[in-house]
C-alpha cells in the first residue's frame, strides 16, 4: 500500500534533541590510486594503497573487497572466463602497507569478492593498510545500443512485455562513441558492518553498488589529447598524468573521452560542473543552470552538502539505464542531450521528434532529480538493494521542491501529473501489479515497474506526508535525519523516528 511507511507507531519523541547537532567527522578509510588507462585499447593498470579502520567490535585479520566489474547476471559467463561484452579486473599483487609482504589473497563469490588475510589481528578502531596491484578491461558498446530511439523502444517494450530485467557491470564500465566511463574500476572495501562483511553482490534491476564513505587522492594517466574528469577536485597537472583528491566520498568515478567540454559555475561554496560533447553545449549549458538552481533549492531546503564539488556530465549509457550516480558525480544518458535546433536533429524519426517538450522536460527532471541523490544516497547512505526507497523516492520528492521553488505550485503540480502520477498511472494501465514500495530490489522485475513503484509511488507517499504533517514539520524532521545520519548508512527505521518526532501525538499512528 501507498502507505506502508507510515504505518507502523514510531515512538521517538526525543529523536530531534538527541539528533540535531551535526556528526563530528570522524577517521576514514582512504584510498591512494595511480591509475594508467590505455585509452584506445579499453585497458588499465592500477596500484592501489588502502587504509583500512576496523570499526567493529571484534578483533580480525580477514578484510574483503569487492571487485564490482566482475559481476554477472545468471545468464552471463564467470568472470573468470573471457568475455568481451563484459568489464573485467583482475588482481596481480597483495602486499602489507606496513612491510611491503606478500599476503595471501583469494576470489570468492564467483569472483566479485576478493579476500585478504592479514599477517596479524587487528583489533576494534585500530588500522590496516595494504596495497593491491591490478588490471581491468570494459567492453565497447554498440552504438545503437545508446541511441534515443532505442532507449524509446526498451521502455515501450518493458511497459508492454514486462521481461525480467538487471542492471549489469557494463552499464556502469564501459567505452562508447569516444567516451570511456569507469564508474567501479578499482577494488574497493566491502561494507563492514559491526562485525558483518556485507559481501553479497546481487544482481537487480536497481543500484548494486553500495560502499562506505572514505578519503580518496587518485592520479590519473591516459593518451594523448584524452580529457579526463572524475569525482574528486584536480589539484595538480603534470606530464605523468593529473592527480584529484576527494573526501568522505562512497565511490569514485572517471570519465574520459576526447571532444568533451565543461563549464562551471559555484554555488554556496561547491563547484556545480556540466560535462559534455562539444556538439552538445547548448544542453550542457542549460544542465548546468538546472544543476545550480537544484543545490540552492535543496540546501535551503535541507542543509548544506559536505562535497567541493558536483558534476553532472553525459555519457553514452545503454538504453534502460537513463542515468546513474556517484557521489559528487551524476551520469545522464548522452540520448536526452538532444537539441532540438541543430540540424543533426533532422535524422531522428518524426515519432521523436514530435516528443520534443517530453524529452527537455525529463532532462530538467533528470538532473534534479540526481542533485537531490547528493543528499540521499551519498551523503546519507543506504543499501540500494535492501532499501532502494531511501535514496530514490526521496530524490523523486526532492525534484517535486526544485520545480515548486523555481517555477511556482502550478509547474510543480503538472509535473507531479507527468513525472510521478503519470508513470505510476501508465504501469497500472498496462496492467502492472501494485506492490509496495518498500521491497527489496530483486523484487521488481525490470526499469519500469521499478520506476512506478521505488520511485513514483515512493514520491508520492512524501507528497501526501508533506500534506499531512505540513512544510515546517516535514522539512524539519529531513533536516534532522540528514544531520544525524550523515556519512552514515541509514535504514527505514531512521526515518521514520525522524518523521514521528516532529509529528504531532494524535498523527504518530498515521
Amino acid at each position: 500500500m501507498l502507505y506502508a511507511l507510515a504505518s507502523v507507531f514510531l515512538a521517538a519523541a526525543s529523536y530531534q534533541e538527541l539528533n540535531a547537532q551535526t556528526p563530528q567527522q570522524a577517521e576514514r578509510h582512504s584510498y591512494k590510486i595511480e591509475l594508467k588507462i590505455d585509452f584506445d585499447r579499453r585497458t588499465y593498470t592500477g596500484t592501489e594503497r588502502v587504509r583500512w579502520i576496523n570499526r567493529g567490535e571484534k578483533a580480525t585479520s580477514i578484510i574483503y573487497f569487492h571487485l564490482y566489474p566482475n559481476l554477472r547476471t545468471g545468464e552471463q559467463s564467470s568472470p573468470t572466463a573471457p568475455d568481451a561484452d563484459e568489464p573485467r579486473i583482475d588482481i596481480l599483487e597483495v602486499r602489507s602497507g606496513s612491510d611491503d609482504t606478500l599476503l595471501i589473497s583469494s576470489l570468492d563469490d564467483q569472483g566479485t569478492t576478493l579476500r585478504i588475510n592479514l599477517r596479524e589481528q587487528i583489533a576494534p578502531e585500530a588500522t590496516a593498510e595494504v596495497v593491491i596491484k591490478f588490471k581491468g578491461s570494459v567492453p565497447e558498446i554498440d552504438r545503437d545500443e545508446t541511441s534515443l530511439t532505442t532507449h524509446v523502444v526498451k521502455q515501450v517494450s518493458a511497459a508492454l512485455r514486462s521481461d525480467r530485467e538487471m542492471r549489469r557491470a557494463r552499464d556502469i564500465n564501459f567505452y562508447c562513441r569516444g567516451v570511456m566511463l569507469l564508474g567501479s574500476a578499482f577494488p574497493v572495501l566491502t561494507v563492514h558492518d559491526g562485525d558483518e562483511w556485507r559481501r553479497k553482490l546481487e544482481p537487480s534491476v536497481g543500484d548494486f553498488v553500495f560502499n562506505e564513505v572514505a578519503d580518496y587522492e587518485v592520479s590519473v594517466s591516459t593518451n594523448s589529447g584524452v580529457d579526463v574528469f572524475t569525482s574528486g577536485t584536480e589539484i595538480r597537472t603534470e606530464k605523468t598524468g593529473q592527480t584529484f583528491t576527494a573526501s568522505a566520498l562512497r565511490d569514485f568515478a572517471i570519465l574520459a573521452g576526447r571532444g568533451m567540454k565543461s563549464e562551471h559555475t559555484e554555488v554556496q561554496g561547491i563547484n556545480v560542473r556540466s560535462i559534455y560533447l562539444a556538439e552538445h553545449e547548448r544542453v550542457g549549458k542549460r544542465a548546468l543552470t538546472v544543476a545550480a538552481n537544484s543545490l540552492r533549492v535543496f540546501t535551503s531546503l535541507f542543509g548544506p552538502l559536505p562535497f567541493k564539488q558536483i558534476s553532472i556530465a553525459e555519457a553514452p549509457l545503454v538504453a534502460g539505464l537513463g542515468s546513474c550516480e556517484f557521489s559528487g558525480f551524476n551520469i545522464i544518458a548522452s540520448a536526452f542531450y538532444v537539441d532540438f535546433d541543430s540540424p543533426a536533429v533532422r535524422n531522428l524519426p518524426e515519432i521523436i521528434r514530435e516528443q520534443r517538450p517530453s524529452v527537455e522536460e525529463s532532462l530538467e527532471w533528470a538532473v534534479a532529480h540526481l542533485v537531490a541523490h547528493q543528499w540521499w544516497g551519498a551523503a546519507v547512505g543506504n543499501d540500494p538493494a535492501r532499501e532502494p526507497l531511501l535514496d530514490e523516492a526521496l530524490s523523486g520528492w526532492s525534484a517535486l521542491l526544485y520545480y515548486k521553488n523555481i517555477y511556482g505550485e502550478e509547474k510543480a503540480t503538472a509535473v507531479l501529473n507527468d513525472q510521478v502520477k503519470g508513470v505510476y498511472r501508465l504501469y497500472r494501465t498496462f496492467g502492472g501489479d501494485d506492490m509496495d514500495a518498500n521491497r527489496p530490489s530483486r523484487d521488481y522485475r525490470n526499469t519500469f515497474q521499478y520506476a512506478a513503484i521505488v520511485s513514483a509511488k515512493g514520491a508520492l507517499m512524501f507528497v501526501d506526508l508533506q500534506k499531512t504533517l505540513g512544510e515546517e514539520k516535514i522539512f524539519a524532521a529531513l533536516r534532522n535525519y540528514y544531520q544525524a545520519n550523515l556519512y552514515e548508512i541509514a535504514q527505514l527505521e531512521d526515518l521514520r523516528i525522524a518523521l514521528v518526532a516532529e509529528a504531532p501525538v494524535e498523527q504518530r499512528r498515521m
